[in-house]
């Protein structure tokens, strides 16, 4: 529309202090947002919310306030106001929801449960999604739908409106489609489903669905952004299938690999739907579930490609395998693969920090799961506004077992969710296949398609990729330091590679002081290190593994190395933990089947104090059970640790005493307002016992439709028990990036801090506050919460540390 007038200001713009018409701002952001709601059946509802949103900027207190932050208002003008006592103070969010409110469709079911789907979006649209019924009972939404009309000026706002503004929003809601589309959306949301938890979380996982469409469409129209054209999927297609053919098959694993590259792409031609790819270690699936992928995507035409992996060192590998596949599409300047696995944003809630969070918006991604699961529970805007993004999407999960537990209730609902209202595809990628079909029903199981094995005989496959003899070697009084490092170096003089993969840093620190300088090439690996450095050790440890040159290496890491990073070591020392992580772990042996057999030797460490990792040790428990049930009947397992069979036996008896923490339990410790256990998966669905007070309270079930603890379920979501924040270090070029981001100016923050996450280490709490106080990390602007580590607390051997690298030195010494 043109002829947008000035007098009403949305914003002004940061780079030249223009100012942006309000009236520009609302159709802009209600076409992007009926674009994005488009994709689930709902663009009405995308078009009513993006055209509401900032409809309380028309109030007289607004516009004095930006005015005079923008210097448009002298002090000595009688509509000048103190901007800065001022900023975040006013309320503009609340009068759109409640001019909806007033003003929508309410006399249907449907009607009412749309107004009020809308209404919850648009007044919770700089804050996260409030709550519906608060923990301890009260009823929040319509506290602030009924919030006095002086702090909110909904009726100052009503007069102010230009006229083709107040007419395009009647239209709007006086449409037969918000109803329509509403009614149609519930049906298909009702299929399939178990239990009213369930489908109370389905309902509630479509509003935070409509809420991302709103907030990525408002931060894009803010920034003066429009999505990229899509990349069509045929020149990928092209690329890939080029670089495939150029593999030659050089024995009988390269033979089965490329079998599974052909299963993966002849099933892509299958409609969308929730599938499994069970590959053993070292089958290729990496490329092989690019091109299902890339093929399917086509076939499809959807939208993106998807990868969640569990660490950051698979992103690193994947990333730059596809990276190197498609570079020709990307010297044009186009970006054709995305890597986001950093929580390098700022904290302050600024225009400019919004900007610098990704929104997934590129053709190839790769994420981990921590930002794959908090884009899907977490609270606040930034992460929400990528969740649109993944609907009519190829989503593929790398090594789906390493999902955490306690959110396979959450998860699993949240899949099914993508999978049979968003159009998408989701694969299930690993060797080691957990059940998440069978767990409760009524609470969420993943909804496997028909026929849902990508690979025909799973069994016979593992049987063909057997390459390895694992070896119980764990005994009563458990296995010291020295014990390991000596049958180390034994094995390496048998094998020529030794790979020992132990439980925690400390332990890879211990071994790596006892194993270092009695053998040349000696390497250590932990999260400890940033990205760009594992890397750098990886690709040394890679060259002594070069088969045509080999130099005798022994590698001493934690677990981030024994699922998807591709190292073909002669031996693999393991410590206890479990089956999972063993048959992962041995992966990593005999990978390419160059020896007749690969040894996996299993380990337990003697006092190895595993208080504070509950998961391993129950892990390691049923680990136990079954080495002992294998040596009692082989038969039952197919003689193989390593098959599916012992695996499901693995995952049935892990899940069987696990089954209590996969709907997320939470307390008062998680949720302040709640004095008393619950379930984030209740908290987000049914809410009971929130509402059970709100009803002896008053007397009567609460009012609403929706009775989610949204805010507090959002807040209290940690995708890991001990989440840590991203910190900029300084290694190699990260010293250079530390340097160019103190002297950054707006348009090169977003392009720095991208490239800083190869050149980042997530810092646990504690880690931050000892570093802080030694004034060793610092900001690298005033506010932004995104920090750097002093060059004294960062060692070539260990990453990261809060002792001193002299100090560090010291002891290897």
């Amino acid at each position: 529309m043109d002829g947008y007038r000035t007098e009403f200001i949305a914003r002004y713009r940061e780079k030249d202090g223009t100012p942006r018409p309000l009236s520009e701002h609302l159709w802009g952001t209600s076409a992007l947002a009926s674009a994005f709601a488009e994709k689930i059946g709902l663009p009405t509802f995308g078009e009513l919310m993006g055209f509401l949103h900032d409809f309380g900027k028309y109030s007289n207190e607004f516009q004095s306030y930006i005015k005079s932050s923008a210097g448009a208002i002298e002090p000595d003008d009688d509509d000048y106001v103190e901007s800065r006592a001022m900023q975040g103070k006013i309320d503009h969010s609340t009068a759109g929801a409640q001019y909806l409110l007033k003003n929508g469709k309410r006399d249907s079911q449907f009607g009412q449960i749309a107004t009020d789907m809308m209404s919850l979006c648009i007044a919770s649209h700089h804050s996260g999604l409030i709550d519906c019924i608060a923990p301890e009972g009260t009823d929040v939404f319509s506290k602030r739908m009924n919030k006095p009309d002086e702090k909110t000026h909904c009726e100052e706002v009503a007069r102010s409106l230009e006229e083709q503004v107040r007419n395009n929003a009647h239209k709007l809601l006086a449409s037969p489609q918000i109803e329509e589309e509403m009614r149609c959306r519930l049906e298909l949301l009702r299929q399939g489903v178990q239990s009213l938890e369930v489908g109370q979380f389905m309902l509630g996982f479509l509003v935070r669905f409509l809420f991302s469409t709103l907030i990525d469409a408002d931060r894009l129209n803010s920034a003066e952004r429009e999505p990229p054209t899509k990349q069509p999927w045929q020149p990928l297609i092209d690329l890939l299938e080029i670089h495939l053919s150029g593999f030659t098959a050089k024995n009988r694993i390269d033979e089965v690999r490329a079998d599974i590259s052909r299963s993966c792409l002849e099933f892509a031609a299958r409609g969308k739907g929730l599938y499994q790819l069970t590959v053993p270690t070292g089958g290729g699936k990496t490329l092989a579930s690019l091109r299902f992928g890339l093929h399917h995507a086509a076939k499809h035409q959807m939208d993106r490609i998807i990868y969640v992996v569990p660490y950051t060192s698979i992103i690193d590998q994947n990333a730059r395998v596809a990276r190197s596949v498609f570079t020709p599409l990307e010297e044009g300047g186009r970006q054709v693969v995305l890597e986001h696995h950093s929580n390098l944003t700022p904290e302050q809630d600024t225009n400019e920090s919004k900007l610098l969070a990704e929104n997934w918006d590129a053709p190839i991604i790769y994420t981990t799961a921590v930002q794959f699961l908090e884009t899907l529970f977490a609270a606040g805007t930034r992460g929400v506004r990528r969740l649109h993004q993944l609907a009519n999407a190829v989503i593929i999960f790398d090594e789906i077992q390493t999902m955490p537990i306690r959110t396979v209730h959450l998860f699993n609902n949240a899949i099914n969710f993508l999978v049979s209202q968003c159009g998408s595809t989701a694969v299930f990628c690993t060797a080691t296949q957990p059940l998440l079909d069978r767990v409760e029903q009524n609470k969420g199981a993943a909804r496997l398609s028909n026929n849902a094995q990508m690979m025909s005989d799973v069994g016979g496959l593992f049987r063909g990729l057997h390459r390895v003899n694992i070896e119980n070697r764990c005994k009563d009084e458990g296995w010291t330091e020295d014990e390991v490092a000596e049958t180390a170096l034994e094995e390496l003089e048998a094998s020529g590679s030794v790979l020992i993969i132990v439980n925690k840093k400390a332990q890879a620190r211990e071994l790596y002081r006892r194993i270092r300088g009695r053998t040349e090439h000696v390497y250590h690996l932990s999260t400890s290190m940033c990205p760009a450095h594992r890397t750098a050790v990886l690709d040394r440890v890679k060259t002594c593994l070069d088969p045509m040159n080999p130099s005798p290496v022994i590698c001493i890491s934690t677990q981030l190395i024994e699922a998807g990073v591709d190292v073909d070591f002669g031996t693999v020392i393991r410590y206890l933990a479990g089956l999972d992580s063993i048959t992962q772990a041995a992966g990593r042996c005999n990978r390419n089947g160059f020896r007749e057999a690969g040894r996996v030797l299993i380990v337990n460490a003697a006092n190895e104090g595993l208080e504070r990792l509950p998961e391993i040790r129950l892990a390691q428990d049923v680990t136990k059970r079954l080495l002992r049930e294998f040596q009692e009947n082989s038969a039952a397992f197919d003689h193989d640790l390593q098959s599916p069979k012992a695996m499901e036996r693995f995952y049935h008896y892990y899940f069987f005493q696990r089954a209590h923490e996969m709907a997320f339990p939470v307390s008062g410790r998680d949720v302040k307002e709640m004095a008393r256990n619950d379930e984030l998966l209740n908290l987000l669905s049914i809410n009971s016992g929130s509402v059970e007070i709100y009803k002896n309270e008053n007397n009567t079930p609460p009012p609403l439709f929706l009775r989610q603890s949204f805010m507090s379920a959002a807040k209290a979501f940690k995708a890991i028990d001990s989440p840590a924040d991203g910190v900029i270090v300084p290694y190699a070029e990260g010293k250079q990036l530390i340097v160019e981001l103190l002297c950054a100016g707006y348009e090169e923050k977003g392009r720095l801090l991208k490239e800083a996450q190869r050149y980042s280490v997530n810092l646990f709490p504690h880690e931050m506050m000892r570093l802080k106080e030694k004034r060793r990390l610092n900001e690298v602007w005033e506010g932004s919460g995104v920090y750097y580590l002093d060059e004294r607390h960062y060692s070539e051997n260990f990453g990261a540390s809060t002792d001193e690298v002299a100090e560090i030195k010291a002891l290897i010494i």
